[in-house]
């Protein structure tokens, strides 16, 4: 009988508790590991928290995020459409540290990064140059380098797995959130910016200056929510009814926003995203959301919702002051650039150029009001498209910049398609969003920090991630060369084959 079949392990000479020397050393915890298990288990989930703060970077990304929706306090520019907020601010620490791990060899770009964004920034660097007030177009300048060209790159440094995206995609649904809830309290108590002589419009924390800006926060949270709950089922039962709850929270908060762009621009993205999961889904989907229509018809009345969607069908042959003033100014755009075709005016210059070549029916400014700031009269300072905006201020070679750069987020999404990935969805959908948004708007205000980290998140994506750290194996596991024995040397297998 042997010592196997009777449960006994003979002792070896030199080893601990019956194992072999080799054994011993294999599973002698190191020192640091020792200490951290002698300690209270509150003290170490603290010092991991701790560790995971210092070493996951894309925390910074996510900080980025909510500063965003701090109120800047001011009035929207300065007359010039320059306006710095705590966003902004917070982007110039995320641009340096992703800087410092990139001159400290802790992270390099990826390639497909360089050949993306580079062609870009000197593209924008060109038309500047070109411009025909140079002084006036830095500023423009350093505003597009910073949100098409630093932040995004910046995200893509500091974002190098799953669990980063998860942290950046997860600040951007809480900010989301946190905008809806103030704006249809804004709505409900009537302190949001006023339309049709009520203050009914929910605005969240930026204000009748930034009228557009919550829901565009609002609407990129709605896409990552509805990315997570096409997938919630994988996390438990009661995951698809908390992310349909939070979908019923943001689209609430959209409809009070009454910015029929955004609802364009979001039933577009939402609409891919639910293509490319499941089709059917995607019928069913639409169905309810009719019936959710009619419903909500016969509640409203001839509310504020029911005659904003009426506008976007009437727009075409009717249209309201504010979409005639875009057709002006959208002619207007198109007129310069005829005149100006390969690096247009300079950025920035826009306004100097516009009287010249618009309508007489074009109107002198927009209208604001709320409790907070009062009335104001908004000048128009572009097009109100972001195609037609850099066609005519930089010309064909700052678009084709700009197209490059999008186009290679697009081309690297398409490689790396995983239509059961919600990563993959939200960098899809994002882009769709942007892309139809920006037939009609353009970039301005506080939200363009929070578009520059999607369009870098999105990136990320799209030029790969490494692999999960947390699923990785941990090399302190893994036992030294000196500790496992020289295959070559090991007795032979049952059979008489050797190792």
């Amino acid at each position: 009988m042997t010592e196997r079949s009777e449960g006994m392990r003979l002792p070896f000479p030199g080893g601990v508790g019956g194992r072999p020397p080799q054994a011993a050393r294999m599973t002698t915890l190191p020192r640091h590991r020792a200490a951290a298990a002698a300690r209270p288990h509150w003290t170490v989930r603290a010092g991991g928290v701790l560790a995971d703060l210092r070493g996951r970077p894309s925390w910074l990304v996510a900080v980025t995020v909510a500063c965003v929706g701090v109120p800047s306090g001011g009035d929207g520019g300065d007359g010039t459409g320059v306006q710095v907020t705590a966003g902004d601010v917070a982007s110039v620490v995320l641009v340096a540290a992703a800087a410092l791990l990139v001159a400290t060899r802790r992270t390099a770009p990826p390639r497909r990064a360089l050949w993306a964004f580079a062609p870009a920034a000197a593209a924008f660097g060109v038309t500047t140059v070109a411009s025909t007030d140079i002084a006036s177009s830095m500023s423009g300048f350093v505003r597009d380098v910073q949100i098409f060209v630093l932040v995004p790159l910046a995200v893509v440094l500091l974002v190098r797995d799953r669990r980063d995206l998860g942290i950046v995609f997860g600040s951007v649904l809480g900010l989301g959130l946190g905008e809806a809830l103030y704006g249809i309290s804004q709505s409900l108590s009537g302190t949001g910016a006023s339309i049709g002589g009520e203050n009914v419009r929910a605005v969240g924390t930026f204000g009748a200056a930034d009228v557009m800006a919550m829901s565009i926060v609002v609407g990129f949270a709605c896409l990552v929510l509805t990315a997570f709950a096409l997938v919630a089922p994988r996390y438990g039962a009661a995951a698809v009814p908390a992310a349909l709850a939070g979908l019923g929270v943001l689209a609430l908060a959209l409809l009070l926003a009454l910015s029929r762009g955004s609802w364009i621009a979001l039933a577009a993205a939402v609409a891919l995203m639910l293509l490319v999961f499941d089709r059917w889904l995607a019928v069913k989907a639409a169905v309810c959301c009719a019936a959710l229509g009619l419903v909500a018809l016969g509640l409203l009345g001839g509310g504020e919702v029911v005659q904003r969607s009426a506008s976007i069908v009437s727009s075409v042959n009717a249209p309201d002051q504010s979409v005639s003033d875009r057709y002006n100014l959208w002619a207007a755009a198109g007129r310069i650039w005829t005149d100006h075709p390969v690096t247009g005016v300079g950025v920035k210059n826009f306004p100097a150029y516009r009287d010249a070549y618009a309508g007489i029916e074009l109107s002198s400014g927009s209208e604001t009001d709320d409790p907070v700031n009062g009335y104001r009269r908004q000048p128009l300072l572009s097009p109100h498209d972001e195609y037609l905006l850099i066609l005519s201020e930089q010309g064909v070679v700052g678009f084709a910049g700009f197209a490059g750069l999008l186009g290679a987020i697009l081309w690297g999404l398409w490689t790396r398609r995983d239509v059961r990935d919600p990563f993959w969805l939200i960098g899809a959908a994002f882009m769709t969003f942007l892309l139809v948004n920006f037939l009609y708007a353009d970039m301005g205000g506080p939200t363009c920090v929070l578009t520059g980290v999607l369009l870098g998140a999105a990136a990320r994506r799209a030029f790969g991630l490494a692999p999960d750290r947390a699923t990785a194996p941990d090399r302190a596991a893994v036992p030294d060369r000196a500790a496992v024995p020289d295959r070559a040397s090991a007795p032979d297998r049952p059979g008489g084959t050797r190792g």
